[in-house]
């Protein structure tokens, strides 16, 4: 296995490190599992036409691209909610 040295921010570098710590897990391992589940745009491309495929010869349901369109819309914006609420601090009791 060769290393390669990734410039960031002092920022961004501790925090890297604060969330491997609360992992219990290596800077080097919490990269790994980032960079496995980070898909490319080829990957998703083919995730969706498998899944397409499988709707297709499982349910009798063709994804439009309308439909596919919509539903990522529709991910897109409960993301953001989800981002938005994380973001918020939690009330005092």
């Amino acid at each position: 296995m060769s290393d390669v040295m990734i410039r960031v921010p002092a920022e961004v570098r501790d925090q890297l490190a604060a969330v491997a710590e609360a992992r219990g897990t290596s800077l080097r391992a919490l990269m790994q599992d980032i960079a496995a589940q980070t898909l490319t745009a080829e990957q998703i491309r083919e995730r969706a036409d498998r899944t397409r495929a499988l709707l297709a010869e499982r349910f009798g349901h063709y994804v439009s691209d309308e439909e596919s369109a919509e539903m990522r819309r529709k991910m897109r914006e409960a993301a953001a909610a989800h981002r938005a609420a994380s973001a918020e601090p939690e009330p005092n009791p």
